[in-house]
């Protein structure tokens, strides 16, 4: 993976830790992780980011989704050990018709009991998602991801969504300023440790969550321009998730670093 980052022109790179869909993870090949933890020191390549199944429903209404949660966590928490400093993205989770509360508290007491089990503050970062909102999803008001933090009292940080954030309704690209004033007053500007950049396929607001390549969506390449060089942004490590291949990739690599002033 660092190879593949280097090809490209990336210093970061995010990664599933098992099949994206869930699931078992590859046994741990120790020497592997030592060439790639001296390959990422010479190459210059900064905190990889661990980004859980998309399975994992921390406030699902079934308790047997929510053990398997439990479980993957812990288990990559564990594993990326070998790995410090890096971080570890996950989606909130969706309440499925519970209630926002409802699943706010169910997400906050598995985190708890993670942390607990682990034994020791972990050495990996946990980021919770900023989220688009659609269906029953936990995360889309900046309110909601505050509560889950305070309620596990855990050195919790936030990966910004630019996708997700927009269809959520934080008009990132007409009134920048104001959305990470509103974060910083919420959340703090602290806790904001990783940003996801994606355009979006759908107007401000439409709580849909359709990732499109930057500069061809409803954000906009200006709105990117200003993003990675607000002085409150640009230090933070940047990840795409926008629909490309690998030469896509190296395209909007070299174009977000082409906006950086």
């Amino acid at each position: 993976m660092g190879q593949t980052a280097v090809s490209i022109g990336a210093n970061v790179f995010q990664f599933f830790t098992r099949n994206p869909r869930g699931g078992a993870a590859k046994p741990v090949d120790k020497t592997d992780v030592a060439s790639f933890l001296e390959y990422a020191k010479a190459n210059g390549i900064g905190p990889i980011l661990a980004h859980a199944p998309y399975t994992l429903n921390a406030a699902g209404s079934d308790a047997r989704v929510r053990e398997f949660a439990e479980m993957t966590m812990l288990d990559d928490l564990k594993r990326l050990e070998l790995t410090p400093g890096a971080l570890y993205n996950f989606h909130p989770g969706s309440h499925v018709g519970q209630g926002a509360e409802k699943g706010i508290e169910l997400i906050s007491s598995m985190l708890k009991r993670i942390f607990d089990a682990f034994g020791a503050e972990p050495s990996t970062t946990v980021l919770l998602e900023t989220m688009a909102g659609k269906g029953s999803e936990v995360g889309r008001d900046f309110g909601e991801i505050r509560e889950i933090i305070d309620r596990t009292g855990l050195p919790l940080g936030v990966c910004l969504d630019t996708c997700h954030v927009w269809d959520g309704g934080y008009d990132i690209a007409g009134d920048l300023d104001g959305v990470l004033g509103e974060f910083d007053r919420t959340i703090g500007l602290d806790r904001l440790k990783a940003v996801h950049a994606n355009d979006s396929m759908n107007a401000l607001g439409s709580r849909k969550d359709r990732h499109e390549k930057i500069g061809k969506g409803k954000i906009g390449l200006a709105a990117f321009e200003r993003i990675v060089n607000h002085p409150k942004l640009k230090d933070l490590p940047f990840y795409l998730e926008t629909p490309c291949d690998l030469q896509g990739y190296k395209e909007e690599i070299a174009l977000l670093k082409g906006l950086v002033k």
